[in-house]
């Protein structure tokens, strides 16, 4: 843990996850850095450990979930909006029974 809000899963990711509320305004400490929130970060959500440039990586538990498809600056929210996942979304798997 970082701090009471966020914890680092490994020490190759590239964002932090958030394990405490936090709402926008709110401002903390991320590595020796004040930090605001411009959105609310719910439990399980991502913010970026460092400056990512577009077409980067995001590493999530020291694995890639996706990559950032925009420049997503230091402490800011990542999610569906900024990043493509690296895994099939689950409503367009078919059922291949019977194939």
């Amino acid at each position: 843990m970082i701090n009471k809000h966020f914890v680092l899963l490994n020490k190759a990711d590239n964002v932090f996850v958030c394990c405490r509320q936090l709402f926008s305004g709110e401002s903390i400490k991320l590595e020796e850095v004040d930090v605001e929130m411009t959105v609310d970060i719910t439990v399980g959500h991502k913010i970026a450990r460092k400056a990512i440039s577009k077409g980067t990586k995001i590493i999530k538990y020291g694995v890639s979930i996706g990559s950032a498809v925009e420049d997503i600056a230091f402490g800011e929210h990542i999610h569906m909006h900024n990043m493509k996942s690296d895994y099939i979304a689950s409503h367009t798997r078919q059922n291949r029974a019977g194939e």
